[in-house]
């Protein structure tokens, strides 16, 4: 082999070694042996005659089943298929410029898998390997907001997506002239919570507005929730005497709907005031059950909060949806930019931010969070 091959296959060495040392490091923090024994756990439980008779439930345990089954593979895979390219480069007696470059490329493919999906060691806080649930909500900004609102939960659907997660609308509220109100929606999948945690707050939209006749410049606002979904060994123990139920039926919306009937629910935790509310086409078990889910997962952050005084550590401390409080801008008009006014990161390409592309924001929001 000639010196400068040599060099070069000397390099893809100490490259993979490199590699290799930062993945069984990462993988210290990933809990790989209690996410290898959920998956055992699920598969007894899908492995029962009756698995399919609740179907709901069923749906949401192969779904579980098969995102940690997934996230347990790739690591596990990655690290062998590391070692076994450090192997085949250190005893190569193929002294070819084409196996050379085929070398390369495996140690290149390797490291790009591994910087693509690296930031998971950056999820080592409570609750950042739980699911989700998220809620978008319009400000201020009238038409144009409850428009942004829905433009907000296309993209972090579409980043849901991206990642591998599955998604359930569970409520949207749609405005009488077009756009969302608001929309409460439930993620499955590996640190869901941890990788949505950087969107809690306020989104701020800055564009020419597509609602009046003079297409004026206008500015609207929209706020995203976010809580995890507990379980059930971390739920608190709840006094019955404590909740407030209320529970009413109403008609469909009309259409080939126009009969449908469905329950809903507005749950009032006396001692804090917080309500939760859930209506939609669900029965009134369901929605209850939701709502439940949902108060559970409030009453636990308020509990963290006050314990750890850290107010943005488990959903953010809420804010109005208006000016001056936002943690992102979206300016499309007169030019083209999103800023995150915590990390100071920014891109000139709004559009595939909006079509999900929120890689580079939760990382350097997280990165910043471990400084």
């Amino acid at each position: 082999m000639s010196l400068l091959l040599n060099s070069f296959v000397n390099e893809l060495i100490k490259r993979i070694e490199n590699l290799k040392s930062e993945i069984v490091n990462l993988k210290s923090h990933l809990n790989l042996p209690q996410k290898e024994q959920r998956v055992l756990e699920l598969e007894d439980k899908m492995s029962v005659p009756d698995f399919w008779s609740d179907n709901q439930t069923a749906q949401k345990i192969t779904q579980e089943h098969s995102q940690l089954k997934n996230f347990f593979d790739f690591w596990t895979n990655l690290e062998k298929n590391v070692s076994e390219t450090l192997d085949l480069i250190s005893h190569n007696t193929d002294e070819s410029e084409e196996t050379v470059e085929f070398l390369k490329k495996q140690v290149e493919d390797l490291e790009s898998q591994y910087k693509k999906n690296r930031f998971v060691a950056l999820l080592s806080k409570k609750y950042d390997d739980h699911n989700a649930i998220f809620s978008v909500h319009s400000g201020a900004g009238g038409v144009d907001a409850q428009d942004w609102a829905e433009i907000l939960l296309r993209m972090f659907l579409r980043y849901s997506e991206k990642k591998g997660f599955s998604t359930e609308v569970l409520e949207l509220n749609r405005g009488e002239q077009g756009g969302v109100k608001s929309a409460v929606v439930e993620v499955f999948g590996p640190y869901a919570y941890g990788l949505l945690k950087s969107e809690a707050g306020v989104h701020r939209l800055v564009r020419l507005s597509p609602f009046n006749p003079a297409h004026t410049r206008e500015t609207s606002f929209a706020l995203l929730e976010l809580l995890p979904i507990l379980e059930e060994q971390e739920e608190l123990k709840l006094d019955p005497k404590d909740l407030k139920i209320e529970a009413n039926t109403s008609s469909g919306h009309g259409g080939q709907s126009v009969n449908t009937t469905y329950s809903a629910i507005r749950i009032t935790h006396i001692p804090t005031g917080i309500k939760v509310s859930i209506q939609n086409e669900r029965s009134q078990h369901q929605n209850r059950e939701l709502a439940m889910k949902i108060l559970m997962a409030k009453l636990k952050a308020l509990e963290e909060e006050r314990l750890q005084k850290e107010k943005q550590e488990i959903r953010g401390e809420f804010k109005s949806a208006e000016w001056g409080n936002q943690i992102r801008s979206y300016v499309l008009h007169p030019y083209k930019m999103v800023k995150d006014h915590r990390t100071n990161f920014e891109t000139s390409d709004p559009d595939s931010v909006l079509n999900g592309e929120l890689d580079e924001f939760v990382e350097k929001y997280l990165e910043q969070q471990v400084i």
